[in-house]
């Protein structure tokens, strides 16, 4: 049940009882049967007010709805009454209501402006299948945001500083081919970057010569520069190439390196709070009462790191960027890490730091393999993405060779595998993606989905409201659909809003996975049990209604999540 239908509930209940509106929603239940009803509302909190017993009170309430209102039955059932919609009556209701375009879109972040922090990919790095959570949560996070009033900010923080491009630079100069670097640019620097974590075991010195060039970079020589501009030029073109697959685009893509002249003036501020302490050398901000170890913020060669850099994005983020709400989607690895920078945004006297969050998420593995950049264990989501393409169209050969755009329809389904397979894990859980699995046509999948929502465009088009012709009234439609497979099927599109208030509010993709599911489930069922098309044009036309309905959910569901949505398979 859902907020739309316990509403239309408690309105029917509300002259016969002595609470609130409030207090009737907050107490109304969903009975465990359908044939229990679409509703069920407990009675204790009205015999703790009349001091009678629950049960007898749920006998005089039902008689009492039943003698008032025609579109809802009361039934009692010892301390409960038991509402059943006059389905008849609801049906039009319900799909005037669903088939709005406003349906499941919100008004409340209007004037607020979030800023999220997504994807973030390192410079000279391959864009492996672990960045694939980070950029597809936050991603379908901003969709979600905008769906409900937000202004939305997307950025990409690349990782575009810091001491792996020393690491880099010392493995280049001292192993470094530039005909290879130019041919496989990043297949090269990742076999570079591989190979100084080898040698640096066998040589500690190697970690000095690192240091040594991040210094150099720091400072500004040429050489160094020279070196990371490349690195970075390079990156960023592969970069965007992946993105324009995956459909996501951001309004800034800024480096690390943007904020190197914003760092003294955190350094400063905190040096006046009197927030900043030595310790063996470097410069930290103590967090006892917080319980967290210190907040490092210059190593005792005087260089910055990431602390001190996310502060100065912060600060950056807030005041030119106008963040009100500032969201770092980063694996929970970097938990403490994010404890601690909002804290030390506390103490700095900042009050907007209440309003930054963490959206952590779990480990990636693909195919059970953990992956690591510096031992050379990365699949690359390119790979990835092309592999699932081929199958896919290999799959839809064999489904309906004839098929036009053959090539674009298997990159949706493809890519939409790919994106659905990892945001139907709760963000929190470790994902172990297989590619087989994600790209099967029935059960928990992307396909299913996308299959399901072509089954309808193709009965749409069938009946003549294909392509976006005019929709037949809804006047008479619950002459037509009542059958308890319709019926339920409309009440679970009833909680679409509910499900994208509820993914908003814990910032969880995966509640919009598993709510499109159960649509597709339920529209199945209904598919299976009834025919749609009839020999009866009012009749084929309501059914027809009911299933746009669902087109239009799920349609609206998987855009959300990122995906793209074939009009057919």
């Amino acid at each position: 049940m859902t907020a739309l239908l316990f509403g239309w509930v408690a309105d029917r209940l509300l002259p016969h009882v002595s609470l609130t509106r409030e207090e009737l929603l907050a107490a109304m239940e969903l009975p465990p049967k359908p044939e229990m009803g679409d509703a069920a509302f407990p009675c204790y909190p009205l015999s703790r007010v009349l001091k009678r017993p629950p049960a007898m009170i749920a006998t005089e309430l039902a008689a009492a709805v039943n003698g008032m209102h025609a579109d809802v039955r009361a039934e009692s059932a010892g301390p409960y009454v038991n509402l059943f919609f006059t389905r008849e009556q609801w049906v039009g209701e319900l799909l005037d209501r669903i088939l709005d375009p406003g349906f499941a879109r919100s008004t409340d972040g209007s004037g607020k402006r979030v800023v999220i922090d997504l994807s973030s990919p390192n410079i000279a790095k391959p864009f492996g299948v672990g960045h694939l959570r980070s950029t597809m949560i936050g991603n379908a996070l901003a969709n979600l945001y905008r769906s409900c009033g937000y202004d939305v900010v997307k950025v990409n923080h690349i990782g575009d500083w810091g001491t792996q491009f020393g690491k880099l630079m010392t493995a280049y100069t001292r192993w470094g081919d530039e005909a290879k670097l130019k041919e496989e640019p990043i297949r090269e620097s990742l076999r570079l970057y591989v190979r100084f974590h080898e040698e640096a075991e066998k040589d500690a010195a190697l970690e000095d010569e690192a240091r040594r060039w991040f210094w150099k970079l720091e400072k500004g020589e040429a050489d160094a520069q020279e070196l990371w501009r490349y690195f970075v030029s390079f990156s960023l073109e592969e970069f965007e190439r992946v993105y324009s697959r995956l459909g996501v685009t951001f309004d800034y893509t800024l480096g690390e390196s943007f904020y190197n002249d914003k760092m003294d003036a955190v350094v400063q501020e905190l040096q006046r709070l009197e927030l900043l302490e030595e310790s063996d050398g470097a410069h930290v901000v103590r967090l006892d009462e917080e319980g967290m170890p210190p907040c490092l913020i210059l190593k005792s060669d005087g260089t910055t790191i990431y602390p001190t850099r996310d502060l100065a994005t912060a600060i950056y983020r807030k005041q030119v960027m106008g963040a009100d709400q500032l969201l770092y989607v980063v694996g929970k690895e970097q938990q403490l890490h994010f404890k601690q920078v909002f804290a030390v945004l506390k103490h700095m006297e900042h009050e907007w730091s209440e309003q930054c969050e963490h959206v952590a998420f779990g480990l990636m593995k693909f195919e059970g393999r953990k992956m690591s950049t510096r031992k050379g264990q990365v699949v690359f989501l390119d790979e990835v993405l092309d592999e699932a393409v081929a199958k896919a169209e290999a799959i839809i050969e064999e489904k309906n060779a004839d098929i036009a755009n053959k090539r674009e329809v298997a990159e949706a389904v493809g890519i939409g595998a790919i994106i659905f397979g990892d945001l139907k894990h709760t963000r929190m859980l470790e994902a172990d993606f297989s590619l087989e699995e994600a790209l099967r046509f029935e059960g928990e999948t992307g396909p299913y989905l996308q299959y399901t929502a072509a089954r309808i465009n193709k009965l749409l088009n069938t009946g003549g409201f294909g392509g976006g012709a005019a929709l037949p009234s809804t006047r008479d439609a619950g002459m037509y659909v009542s059958q308890a497979s319709a019926w339920e099927c409309l009440k679970t599109l009833a909680a679409y809003p509910d499900a994208v208030q509820s993914a908003l509010r814990s910032r969880e993709p995966a509640v919009i996975s598993r709510y499109l599911l159960d649509v597709a489930k339920s529209f199945n069922r209904f598919y299976h049990q009834e025919r749609i098309l009839t020999e009866s044009g009012p009749e084929t036309s309501a059914k027809l209604l009911a299933a746009a309905a669902v087109h239009k959910v799920l349609c609206t569901g998987l855009e959300l999540l990122g995906m793209q949505v074939p009009e057919q398979i």
